[in-house]
């Protein structure tokens, strides 16, 4: 005889029923997604009751009654084309339109109303109440074998678990609603901010900072057409565009292959459908930027239709989109992030729809002719409105003002150029032949007399020169003594003889002639070996032994400079070529006279090392360069020798070769010819010409 359950026991259920309460209790209030919601709670109360299965249906504004989660319910319960399924179906619309639970004994039904249970089953149902309606059901398949206190008992139990699921609903439903709240305040933020500006480039680096936090994920990129060809010109996160980069080159290739394919591309780590052109392009880009998913949807031109034309909009076909000229294209991309399909591409037409009409209106804007110049114009306009207009009148008023007095007003006309300051008697010391620099005997600086020696020069070939040709000299002399003593002490020769005798010395003794001639030459050369001063005055060559001595030269190089310092002084002025018309014009308008009648014009001189004091000199048309020359520093120049009026520019300084700037006076010209008269002539020159 079996034994009916022990108080132990008893108890134990109960214990492990309120535990699974109160796990129902903490999930409900919990943030856990409605797909692992509704399992875990339906698998608690089925496992509480120690029912055979359940359900949990959700009321559908569109469809009636979706089933959010089932255990162990039949077949036949789920297929709308079934007669059990409509008769369960009108049961549960019922009790959800009464709002109130019910135990429905298994195999009964109504034949009035067409409703009933066709299960084998009692089945325990409980509303799910929201503040306003019922938004749901929760069904409890049970066996039909208990006793009536007991089914009482189960249909309280499922209210009860009904009225937790009801406050999870709730809080989900307000977060829902909180987050599409939210949703739809960043929508709205992004389409402000993406149409406030008409400039391409910002219009595009907003689509795609703004558009990135509006679908959160990890880059948007966006790109335009140029040349039939996808260019990226912004990235989210990214100031500038490195266009010679790997990842932006991929991602060209890539977005010009999705535009010319038509279609858009939904990368999700499968390349079985694509096509190969778009198979290679996205895998070399993926294997760059490591994204698990990459979407790229080309951006076409919107249709411009009339506000509320809903029956054009309806009746547009894909290939009339697929007609409309593709501007660009909108890159998504997720390395990080997880977004499942639907909530990616709900996010993505937000943030399509106006790019599109952003980025086109920004393209057409920018195709305006002379665009930079209206808008500079526009911001202009300010200043003739309310009151900035006279203060602008009076703004203008001074500038004109001074455009005027630019051209009214005189100012002293001055043609600068780089000097030095040079003694007018200086002389180069050059080499006569060549050789190589045995000794030097001055320095730099050294005062020397004139004709005192200055460098000693050897030159081994022509010592050997002069060897030979005394040798030869003193061979000669001997042939030419012994043909005269045969010719005198031989009486018997022939009158033949004697003739060619004297020919003979006549012939040595010109050959005497020529060697000592030849020798004398040399001689001279081997004096010039050592050269001498050609006037009275100062070596002005720096460290002159340092790079003389022991050095080879050839006839014609220069040694060193000597320069009279007590003689007169002039200051030699580089001046541009370019500027020499501007001289004569001086000459020509402003050149004043001396005593004797000679025409110069004054100039002003400043010393490099001391700029502060101001000497003046003179310019005479004499004291101008006949040629153009070659300067390292100034390019082609006209040498200018000036006289210099101040003996306390003498008393300063009487360093040959001291760097002066100086101005000579070229009259007086306008403010404006003075300031820009260097610019006209680079216009004239490299613009006009």
């Amino acid at each position: 005889m079996a034994s009916g359950p022990t108080e132990e026991n008893i108890e134990s259920t109960k214990r492990q029923i309120r535990t699974l309460v109160n796990e129902v209790a903490e999930l409900s209030k919990s943030n856990m997604p409605a797909a692992e919601f509704y399992p875990a709670v339906l698998q608690r109360i089925v496992n509480a009751l120690a029912a055979v299965g359940g359900a949990i249906w959700l009321v559908d504004g569109e469809s009636g009654l979706r089933l959010a989660h089932q255990i162990q319910i039949s077949p036949n319960l789920v297929d709308p084309q079934n007669d059990e399924a409509i008769q369960h179906g009108r049961l549960l619309t019922r009790l959800i339109m009464q709002g109130r639970g019910e135990l429905v004994p298994p195999m009964s039904s109504s034949l009035a109303e067409g409703e009933g249970n066709p299960t084998r089953f009692l089945l325990v149902m409980a509303p799910l109440q929201s503040p306003k309606e019922t938004v749901g059901l929760i069904e409890v398949f049970q066996r039909p074998d208990s006793a009536p206190d007991a089914q009482r008992g189960y249909l309280k139990f499922v209210e009860h678990m009904a009225k937790l699921i009801s406050d999870w609903i709730k809080g989900h439903t307000l977060q829902e609603v909180s987050n599409r709240q939210e949703l739809w305040q960043q929508s709205d933020q992004f389409a402000r901010l993406v149409h406030d500006n008409l400039d391409l480039r910002d219009t595009a680096f907003t689509i795609a900072n703004e558009g990135r936090r509006l679908i959160d994920c990890d880059r948007v990129s966006v790109a335009v057409m140029k040349h039939g060809k996808a260019k990226v010109i912004a990235i989210s996160g990214q100031d500038s565009i490195e266009n010679r980069s790997n990842t932006v080159q991929a991602l060209n290739t890539l977005a010009s292959r999705v535009v010319m394919s038509g279609e858009p591309l939904w990368y999700d780590g499968s390349t079985e459908d694509l096509p190969p052109q778009l198979e290679e392009a996205i895998e070399d880009y993926v294997d760059i930027s490591h994204g698990r998913t990459v979407t790229v949807l080309p951006i076409r031109q919107p249709e411009r239709k009339l506000e509320g034309d809903v029956l054009a909009q309806r009746n547009e076909t894909n290939e009339a989109r697929i007609r409309r000229n593709v501007i660009g294209a909108l890159i998504i991309e997720q390395i990080e992030t997880q977004l499942n399909r639907p909530t990616l591409e709900g996010r993505t037409d937000l943030v399509y729809e106006h790019a599109c009409r952003a980025l086109s209106n920004s393209i057409d804007h920018s195709h305006i002719l002379f665009m930079p110049l209206w808008k500079f114009l526009d911001r202009c306009l300010w200043m003739f409105r309310g009151s900035a207009l006279p203060r602008t009148l009076s703004i203008l008023t001074l500038v004109a003002a001074a455009i005027g007095a630019m051209f009214l007003v005189p100012l002293d006309f001055d043609l600068q150029g780089n000097g030095k300051l040079k003694a007018s008697i200086e002389r180069q010391v050059f080499a006569h032949t060549d050789g190589e620099i045995e000794q030097v005997l001055v320095d730099h600086g050294d005062t020397v007399s004139q004709d005192q020696p200055l460098v000693v020069m050897k030159n081994a070939e022509l010592d050997h020169q002069i060897e030979m040709t005394r040798g030869q000299l003193s061979q000669g002399q001997t042939q030419a003594y012994e043909l005269k003593r045969l010719l005198n002490d031989n009486t018997r020769l022939t009158d033949a003889d004697r003739i060619r005798y004297d020919q003979d010395v006549k012939q040595a003794e010109q050959e005497v002639l020529n060697r000592a001639k030849e020798l004398e030459i040399l001689e001279k050369r081997k004096k010039d070996l050592q050269r001498l001063s050609p006037i009275q005055g100062i070596v002005t060559t720096w460290d002159v032994k340092k790079v003389l001595n022991a050095r080879p030269v050839v006839t014609g190089q220069v040694l060193m400079n000597i320069a009279d310092p007590e003689g007169p002084w002039e200051i030699e002025i580089l001046m541009p070529e370019k500027r020499m018309r501007y001289l004569d014009y001086g000459f020509a308008t402003e050149s004043k006279k001396d005593a004797d009648g000679k025409e110069y014009l004054d100039v002003e001189v400043i010393l490099r090392t001391a700029p502060e004091k101001k000497y003046y000199g003179k310019l005479y048309r004499d004291g101008i360069g006949q040629r153009a020359e070659l300067d390292a520093e100034d390019g082609a120049v006209v040498k200018l020798r000036c006289q210099p009026n101040d003996e306390t520019l003498l008393e300063i300084t009487r360093r040959p070769g001291v760097q002066v700037m100086a101005d000579v006076k070229c009259g007086k010209r306008s403010v404006a010819f003075v300031c820009f008269y260097e610019v006209i002539e680079w216009i004239r020159a490299n613009v006009l010409f």
